[in-house]
Order: C-alpha cells, then sequence, then structure tokens
C-alpha cells in the first residue's frame, strides 16, 4: 500500500530475531518518492511492543471473558471499561458507554455523591470494597450492584482510574419472599422451630389444622405448650437430634388444637441451616394421621408402600411379605423372594444360625426388638438390616408367621465406626460413662494427659476411682443431672493421673442417648485449663483480627468489645464506641425494643442464634446485620455480658430484592422448567420473543408442546443432564411461536438449587439466533459463489472450505476434497513443510498475507497460487481453521520469469536497486 502512496500509522507486523525469536513492531510506514514524485521505497521509525501486546492481550481477554460484570473509569469518571457481562448485565455496548460519565448518566440521582465520593477516593489510593449501587440498564431498569473499588495505577505508578469486578445483586430478596410464600401457602402443614424449640414457622395449614394464628404461637415452646405430657420427651429427643443433623423421617406425634383436641401428626424433622451450613433450627412438612382407624384397614396396601422395608415369612421361613422398599434395598422383586426360604438364600452363612434362631423364637410367641442381621442384594452386595421380629397370628390367634419393619443401617454402622474413630482419634480428651457411671469413653488424648490405658478404666467408676474427695459430690452432682436430661457446660473437676499428680479438667456433660432418645450415659469433650492465661491473652487477639465483625456489650450494655472488622463496617474506631450504650446509641429506634430484649435474654443465659439488627454507621447509613447472642461468663460461670460474631447481610438483603425483577426485565428471553419439565420461567422478553402470555406456558411442558419433532429427544436429554446437575453451554434448539412461526435459540442450560442444594429445575437465558444462522447460510453462499478460488481448513489440517471457483481451477469436486489433508494430498512435496508452517502459524492466530503455493491440479498440473492465510474464530474466538481467497498466479510467474530472462539477455548494461539502495538487477 505505501508503495502506492497510501501510507499507514502504526500499524503491527513480526519481526523474526536472529536467534529465531518473533517480535512485535509497531511501525509507521511511510513512502518514499524521488524528486519527480516517484515512489522509490518504504521508511518507517518502529517501536518493539511485543510485551505490551502480549500484556494486553491477557489483560483485555482475561477481564472481556469474566464471568462477573466489569466497570472501569479514567481519572475523569468516563467509562474506559465494560467487559461483556457487563454488557449482558446493563445492555448497552461499548460504543455506547465508552468515553462517557458513569456517575453523571448511569447512576440514579439519589447515589451520585455516594458513588463520586467512592470514585474519588479511590482516585486518591483509597480503594474501597463491597460497596452498594445502582446502575440504569438500556431499559431504565434500575439493577443494584456490588463492587470493589481498585485503583488503577500505570507502569510508572501514575493513578490513571478505577476498576472493579462486580456483583448483581438485584435478586436476593425476591428469592427469600418465594420461600416464605411456598412454606405459607403449602396444603401441607407446616412447622418450624429454632435452636431453642421455639416456634418460627406456622404456615396457613397449620393454622387451620390445630386452630392457633401465627401471633398465639410464635416464639413459644413447642413442645412445652403444644404437646401432650407423655411426649414431650420423644419429641424433644427427635427435635435435639435434627438440631445435632440427625434427621428423622415420619415420625408421630400429638398436638393440641386451640379447641381442646388431640389429633396425630405424622412429621418429618429436617435440619434447617444457614448458608454457612450452620444448624438454625428444624423444619418438618406434616400429616394429620388422626383418621388411622382407616389406614389400618389398609394393611396390606400400607405395608407395600411404606417407605421402610418390610419382610415377613410363614411359619416355614418361607418369605411371604416383601414390600417395595425390601424391593428396592434388596433389588430382588416379589416374584424372585416369594416362597423362597429368607434364611437359606439371602442370609450369610455366618448370621443364619442367629436369625433362624430369632425368627423360631418368634414363631414360638416371643419377639425381639432391634435386632441385626445382613442381607445379600442381588448385585451381591451386603446390606445390614434392624429389624423387629413380631409374631403374625390370624383371628384365632393362631401363630402364622413372622413380620418386621426394618431399617437399613448400614450406613448407620459405618457412621459409628467413623464416629468411634473421631472420639479416639480427637486432640482433646474425651471421657465418657454408662448410666451407672462406668467409664465406657476413655480417648488416647485422655490416655495421654491421666496416663492409664483402656484396660486400667474402662468398667471402673470414674467418680470414686479417679476424682479426688473434695469433688466427688459435685461430680456426681453434675452426671447425674446429666442423666438425667439436664446438661452442664464448662464445668471443671480434678482428675488424678496414674503418677499421682492432680490435673484441672474443663468438660462439657453432654447427655448421650439412643436412637429412641433413651438417655444411656454421659460423654464430655475436655480441656486441660493449665494454661489458661494464655488461652485468655490469645482471646483478645483472636477476636479483634477475625475476619468477621464481633460485638461485645457489658452487663449495662456498654460496649466492651469491637473488633477491627465491626471498626471497617460499621466507620467508627474503639475509642468512639467503647463504654456507650450498643442499644440506645447505634441502633434505630424501631428496633431498640427488640434488640434489648435479646441483648438481656442472654444476660440471663438465653442465647439467641441469628437475630437480624440494624447499625447505623457512622457515615449515617443503615446497615443490617445477622448475630448469634451468645452470653459471655467469667471462670466461675458468672454472666459478664454478651458477644456475638456477625454478618453483614445488607447486600444480601437487597439482592433477593431484585431477583425476580431482574429476569423479568432482562433483555434476554429466560426461559425455566421444573424438575417436571413443565415451564415455571417466562420472562417479558421470551413473551416478546415467542409470542406466548405468561398464562398460556406456565406449568405446560416446554418440550412436548413448543419443540418441534425432530428436536424434542435432542432438548429433552440436555434437560435430564442438567437435572443431574450436568449442564450445557451454547446448545441451539428450535421453538414455535404463536405464529407457527420457527425460530433458532441458543441457550445455555444451567441447573437450579434450592438453598439445600437440591435440583429444584434448569434456567437458561437465550439468545434469538434465527438472524446469524441466516446470515451463516448467505456466507457460505458467498463464498461457494465468488469469483475466486477460497480454500479453507479445519484445526487438523483437513479441507473444509472448497469453492465453485476453486473446483474449476484444480479440477476437483468437493466430495473429491472433503475431509482430506489439503497439504499431503494436494501440495507438492518441495513446498509441503512451508505451506504446512503457515497453516500451523495462522492456527496459532499469525496470518501471514501474501504467500505462494503450488497446487496440483486433477490433470496432474502444477498451478501456483497467491493466498491469504486468514484465522478463522467462532463466536467466542476459539481458532476453528484457516480460510484463505487465492488468486491464480501461474501466469504471472511465467510472465515475470520470461521479464527476467529478458533483461538478462539485453544488449545494453541494466542496473536496479531496492527500496534500501541494494543491487537487486
Amino acid at each position: 500500500m505505501a508503495l502506492h502512496g497510501e501510507e499507514t500509522a502504526n500499524f503491527e507486523f513480526p519481526l523474526i530475531t536472529k536467534a529465531g525469536v518473533r517480535l512485535d513492531v509497531l511501525l509507521n510506514a511511510t513512502t518514499r518518492r524521488d524528486e519527480q514524485g516517484n515512489v522509490i521505497g518504504v521508511v518507517g521509525i518502529g517501536q518493539d511492543i511485543t510485551g505490551r501486546l502480549a500484556q494486553e492481550r491477557e489483560y483485555t481477554r482475561l477481564i472481556d471473558t469474566a464471568n462477573a460484570p466489569i466497570f472501569g473509569v479514567d481519572t475523569n469518571g468516563r467509562v474506559n471499561v465494560w467487559n461483556q457481562c457487563a454488557m449482558r448485565l446493563v445492555g448497552y455496548s461499548n460504543e455506547e458507554v465508552m468515553g462517557h460519565s458513569l456517575v453523571q448518566e448511569f447512576i440514579t440521582d439519589d447515589f451520585k455523591t455516594a458513588v463520586q465520593t467512592v470514585l474519588d477516593q479511590a482516585l486518591q489510593g483509597a480503594e474501597t470494597e463491597n460497596f452498594e449501587f445502582p446502575l440504569i440498564t438500556k431499559n431504565g431498569v434500575r439493577i443494584e450492584v456490588l463492587l470493589n473499588a481498585t485503583t488503577r495505577r500505570d507502569e510508572q505508578g501514575n493513578v490513571i482510574g478505577v476498576v472493579g469486578i462486580g456483583q448483581d445483586i438485584t435478586a436476593r430478596l425476591a428469592q427469600e419472599r418465594e420461600y416464605s410464600k411456598l412454606i405459607d401457602s403449602a396444603n401441607a402443614p407446616i412447622f418450624g422451630v429454632d435452636t431453642f424449640g421455639r416456634v418460627n414457622v406456622w404456615n396457613q395449614c397449620a393454622m387451620k389444622l390445630v386452630g392457633y394464628t401465627i401471633s398465639e404461637v410464635m416464639g413459644k415452646n413447642l413442645v412445652q405448650e403444644f404437646i401432650t405430657k407423655e411426649y414431650r420427651a420423644a419429641v424433644k429427643a427427635v427435635l435435639d437430634k435434627a438440631l445435632r443433623g440427625k434427621e428423622t423421617a415420619n415420625f408421630e406425634f400429638p398436638l393440641i388444637t386451640k379447641n381442646g383436641v388431640r389429633i396425630e401428626v405424622l412429621l418429618n424433622a429436617t435440619t434447617r441451616r444457614d448458608e454457612q451450613g450452620n444448624v438454625i433450627g428444624v423444619v418438618g412438612i406434616g400429616q394429620d394421621i388422626t383418621a388411622r382407624l382407616a389406614q389400618e384397614r389398609e394393611y396390606s396396601k400400607l405395608i407395600d408402600s411404606a417407605n421402610a422395608p418390610i419382610f415377613g415369612v410363614d411359619t416355614q421361613g418361607r418369605v411371604n411379605v416383601w414390600n417395595q422398599c425390601a424391593r428396592k434395598l434388596v433389588g430382588y422383586s416379589t416374584a424372585e423372594v416369594m416362597g423362597y426360604s429368607l434364611v437359606k438364600e439371602f442370609i450369610t452363612k455366618d448370621y443364619q444360625a442367629s436369625v433362624q434362631a430369632v425368627l423360631d423364637k418368634a414363631l414360638d410367641g416371643v419377639e425381639t426388638a432391634n435386632f441385626e442381621f445382613p442381607l445379600i442384594t442381588k448385585a451381591g452386595a451386603r446390606i445390614e438390616v434392624l429389624l423387629n421380629a413380631t409374631t403374625r397370628r390370624n383371628e384365632h390367634d393362631k401363630v402364622i408367621g413372622v413380620v418386621g419393619i426394618g431399617q437399613d443401617i448400614t450406613a448407620r454402622l459405618a457412621q459409628e465406626r467413623e464416629y468411634s474413630k473421631l472420639i479416639d482419634n480427637a486432640n482433646a480428651p474425651i471421657f465418657g460413662v454408662d448410666t451407672f457411671g462406668r467409664v465406657n469413653v476413655w480417648n488416647k488424648c485422655a490416655r495421654k494427659i491421666v496416663g492409664y490405658t483402656l484396660d486400667e478404666v474402662m468398667g471402673k467408676n470414674l467418680v470414686q476411682e479417679f476424682i479426688t474427695n473434695e469433688y466427688k459430690d459435685a461430680v456426681s452432682t453434675v452426671l447425674n443431672l446429666a442423666l438425667q436430661g439436664q446438661e452442664t457446660a464448662n464445668f471443671e473437676f480434678p482428675l488424678i493421673t496414674k503418677h499421682g499428680v492432680r490435673i484441672e479438667v474443663l468438660l462439657n456433660a453432654t447427655t448421650r442417648r439412643d436412637e429412641q432418645g433413651h438417655v444411656i450415659g454421659v460423654v464430655g469433650i475436655g480441656q486441660d485449663i493449665t494454661g489458661r492465661i494464655a488461652q485468655e491473652r490469645e482471646y483478645s487477639k483472636l477476636i479483634d483480627t477475625a475476619n468477621a465483625p464481633i460485638f461485645g456489650v457489658d452487663t449495662k450494655g456498654s460496649v466492651n468489645v469491637w473488633n477491627q472488622c465491626a471498626r471497617k463496617l460499621v466507620g467508627y474506631n474503639t475509642d468512639e464506641v467503647m463504654g456507650h450504650s450498643l442499644v440506645k446509641e447505634f441502633i434505630t429506634e424501631d428496633y431498640q425494643a427488640s434488640v434489648q430484649a435479646v441483648l438481656d435474654k442472654a444476660l440471663d443465659g438465653v442465647e439467641t442464634a441469628n437475630f437480624e439488627f440494624p447499625l447505623i454507621t457512622k457515615a449515617g447509613a443503615r446497615i443490617e446485620v445477622l448475630l448469634n447472642a451468645t452470653t459471655r461468663r467469667n471462670e466461675h460461670g458468672k454472666v459478664i455480658g454478651v458477644v456475638g460474631i456477625g454478618q453483614d447481610i445488607t447486600a444480601r438483603l437487597a439482592q433477593e430484592r431484585e431477583y425476580s425483577k431482574l429476569i423479568d426485565n432482562a433483555n434476554a428471553p429466560i426461559f425455566g422448567v421444573d424438575t417436571q419439565g413443565r415451564v415455571n420461567v417466562w420472562n417479558q422478553c421470551a413473551m416478546k420473543l415467542v409470542g406466548y402470555s405468561l398464562d398460556e406456558v406456565m406449568g405446560k411442558n416446554l418440550v412436548q408442546e413448543f419443540i418441534t419433532n425432530e428436536y424434542k429427544d435432542a432438548v429433552s436429554t440436555v434437560l435430564d443432564e442438567a437435572m443431574t446437575g450436568n449442564e450445557t453451554a451454547n446448545f441451539e434448539f428450535p421453538l414455535i411461536t404463536k405464529h407457527g412461526i420457527r425460530i433458532e435459540v441458543l441457550l445455555n442450560a444451567t441447573t437450579r438449587r434450592d438453598e439445600q442444594g437440591n435440583i429444584i429445575g434448569v434456567v437458561g437465558i437465550g439468545q434469538d439466533i434465527t438472524g446469524r444462522i441466516a446470515q451463516e447460510r448467505e456466507y457460505s453462499k458467498l463464498i461457494d459463489t465468488a469469483n475466486a478460488p477460497i480454500f479453507g481448513v479445519d484445526t487438523k489440517g483437513s479441507v473444509n472450505v472448497w469453492n465453485q471457483c476453486a473446483r474449476k481451477l484444480v479440477g476437483y469436486n468437493t466430495d473429491e476434497v472433503m475431509d482430506k489433508n489439503l497439504v499431503e494430498e494436494f501440495i507438492t512435496t518441495d513446498y509441503q513443510a512451508s505451506v504446512q508452517a503457515v497453516l500451523d502459524r495462522a492456527l496459532h492466530g499469525e496470518e501471514t498475507a501474501n504467500f505462494e503455493f503450488p497446487l496440483i491440479t486433477k490433470a496432474g498440473a502444477r498451478i501456483e497460487i497467491l493466498l491469504n492465510a486468514t484465522t478463522r474464530r467462532d463466536e467466542h474466538g476459539n481458532i476453528i481453521g484457516v480460510v484463505g481467497i487465492g488468486q491464480d498466479i501461474t501466469f504471472r510467474i511465467a510472465q515475470e520469469r520470461e521479464y527476467s530472462n529478458l533483461i538478462n539477455n539485453a544488449n545494453a548494461p541494466i542496473f536496479g536497486v531496492d527500496n534500501e539502495g541494494m543491487v537487486n538487477v
């Protein structure tokens, strides 16, 4: 171009050094002319930009392909970074935002000052973490963004702007609203309690069933106020187990209605956890089973559909009861077991005698509760079963067999083995006694501290043999209380070591219960408190450096704990809060009473988990905090205040609020289905695209009603995979619009999960690619009908583009070349290496202009081709091959050869130099 007078500024090209290294150079190509204005060459001043290009490519790629929105401004507040995720989120393209003022044009008026302040601080080097601000989308929707404002500097360290990685927190609150609505409107009674057993979930169905309104039950103790006396212990045991993570399915308990009527409820006790996995209560979906008599009439049906394995044998030991759960558990169908001997064919040999003995006793009327035996599954696996052997009798009281409701305890046994191993290998001393005070737990750490081996302590009375005389009564009292279910935290007692040394131990006396909730002993994890002083020194340091805000007050409510994270969150330093009333000076008036009540309860020893309250920051902002109010005690157990580890949940609440609004107002079609494949998400953009309203699609099967027949299997497979957690990116499928038009959609199938991680459906953000597909068809047509030969290869060098002009030029039709290796089959041997090198470079993104190579035609003739090797990429920028538009230069080369021959044989001297003055003729 420069040799034709068209100069180029700042074009980049590679140079190969003497050492074979490739350098990238930035050059101005300036035309040189003689005094007549004739072009005599090209000259340019270059710059080595190899390092800068590599860095800029990596940095730009990282920002642009990040799966979080990234924004940036220069020192004047004008947008200079706006990645793909930001474009999708806000709707503006790069061209629409670059160079515009972020604050003036995209921030709502009420936040302009605050956002400008954060940006100004970052431009002065004071970065800000996790600040929220709103952006206005192209469609006029306000979205909330959580962003870190990070100072950008050039290579000299000068501030050149601000950049931050964001998070769209618009949807966060809507998610919680949906959860509460789901529970409240469920057609089954749903109850829930917090970690103290107080009611915190009581839906409409529960109100109708029991008669009490929400205000009459919330905060009341479920067991003490609504359970009959004879069931209180059993229900409390189930709740306690669930609060320890051991869930119970299908337990029955009675509730007393407001009218004094007793109703029987069947409930699943399910552990509730917060986002960190901490247990925060128990919830269950119930069933009114008052009409049990009708159920008992359906005995056979009940047995077969029970969610526990039920086995039965006749008087000969042959199987005659084998319910669905048994079939699922063991793998054998009813036909495969009925009439066969249970013991001989399904019990391992080492247990056949003991199982036969239990069955024989039951056939004699002596029933056995909770006996364990193994069954061999159809797949050859051994499973452990816990069964009650119950004698079956006919209406004349004659024994007709044995039946039992079982429980698969394979996992429980493994868990118990793991539990014993955990106790024995714990790095704290763990002691335990049975109901008679005899030692039955004594782990390795206890052995090291006290010096006695297992054989020397097991079965011995802990108090009588290892406690000093002056503490025997006190330790006995603590153990006896725990055996009655009254646990004691942090009691101190002395143990005498094998060498006669007295050591002080701080222990929690925890009641041990079996699976029925019966007390079977006491266990505690101990602590050698000899080094308590050193521990207390470290306590303050731990609190102050924790990465969560920690607040504390004394018995008068005055602040006495305020760690670094609290200072950053609220803005007040230690001197500004210490000794001040937390409630009166930092809590909003509408929450002062409730926060004071929580603190008062904690000062009375009644701790509260996960209560929310607002704090006013030094800047006057209101932030929402989720805190555990924990009673603080001195070494004598006296209450000295309250402390809690908090969490800033301000952003989470705002995020959930905007969740539904984000989906519905998104400028891309968003579809979703539940686990049955029924539509449950269909935003406005989807409505506009397909033409169906919400009422016309909600609850309908997406595949059966809106996908063409030839794609139903493929789309079903993608949805089924996502339902198992295997997500699919960028799959194409057709939708039929309300007007019968077929549109092509590109969608990501993303698994949806609830707060427990259970899969609840599939959702995806789509893109209408109908136009793009039409464009691709047009592109293929353009290539094929071009009046220049166009060749292309994939990443393996196999031909995948071969247009009509190429067919005419070389003589091979498309079928003869497609998927054949271009270099190996159509290039002469002497050029194969150089052509392969050009293709390899293009497959690495290094394109080559005007390289010559020969092709062998079908007729065996050699033709010379001049081609540009251009890298082909897909829509994500991934290299998928090489393509080039060629030119047949066979005639031109022959002409040049003739021209050289003419010059060389001329009868006059002919000289020539190149653009650098070097002789070339």
